[in-house]
């Protein structure tokens, strides 16, 4: 059994890689991501979207989980496996369960995070999620979505961070560099901003470790027979 764990950087993707789980990082390029994920989902047992998230609802901070009861993706929403769900959430008790929105843009300032909110209704957001559900509901796979929450809601990216990933998932530390020698004023927000990320990176590290072997797919693994009309 082989679980597809989709993920945005490829520090996320090396950090839930192992035994039973092909990794990918989308890195931004969502043409690229839909294709390879495209090509490697017929041989998988189902695709997880995980890593980290900006969010949406107010309340939500940095380190903390959110697992999707389905993904918005423009057309509507698209639900997760219940039953992978519900593992998931058996092992993160605290977690935040909710609506999670797939957005091909970067969520960067507490002004857009405020009017995708009011508009979607969901607690989060990524750029994979959406992408790694219309593959998984072509194929028939069951889905599952958890991602840490790396900005809150109130936050506003500084101009630094929006350029810092390449289109194959690295940083981009020069692009970085540049931004922060253009514009000093941001060194503070960029600070701040690493610290909370790092937060979601030991809260996903963490969390990889109490899913367990393949997820928390379930040694069986997910049971496809179950999957939402809306899905398949």
């Amino acid at each position: 059994m082989t679980i597809l764990a989709v993920t945005g950087l490829q520090r996320e993707r090396r950090l839930v890689a192992g035994p039973g789980v092909e990794a990918v990082a989308g890195g931004g390029d969502h043409a690229r991501l839909a294709a390879t994920l495209d090509r490697l989902a017929s041989g998988m047992d189902g695709i997880i979207s995980i890593g980290i998230a900006g969010a949406l609802a107010p309340g939500l901070r940095p380190g903390e989980w959110v697992v999707a009861t389905a993904v918005h993706a423009g057309g509507g929403a698209m639900p997760t496996d219940r039953d992978w769900t519900d593992r998931l959430v058996s092992r993160l008790p605290q977690a935040e369960r909710g609506l999670l929105l797939g957005s091909d843009e970067m969520a960067a300032t507490a002004a857009h995070k405020a009017d995708l909110y009011r508009t979607t209704g969901a607690v989060a957001v990524d750029m994979e999620s959406h992408i790694a559900a219309r593959i998984a509901r072509r194929h028939g796979l069951p889905f599952a979505a958890a991602r840490v929450i790396s900005d809150a809601s109130h936050r506003t990216l500084p101009p630094a961070a929006r350029v810092g990933m390449r289109p194959d998932g690295t940083m981009d530390l020069p692009a970085v560099l540049r931004s922060l020698l253009a514009n000093p004023w941001q060194l503070p927000a960029m600070i701040r901003t690493g610290l909370e990320a790092e937060r979601a990176f030991r809260a996903l590290l963490r969390g990889h470790r109490t899913f367990g072997a393949r997820l928390g797919a379930g040694l069986g693994g997910p049971d496809v027979g179950k999957l939402s009309s809306d899905v398949v």
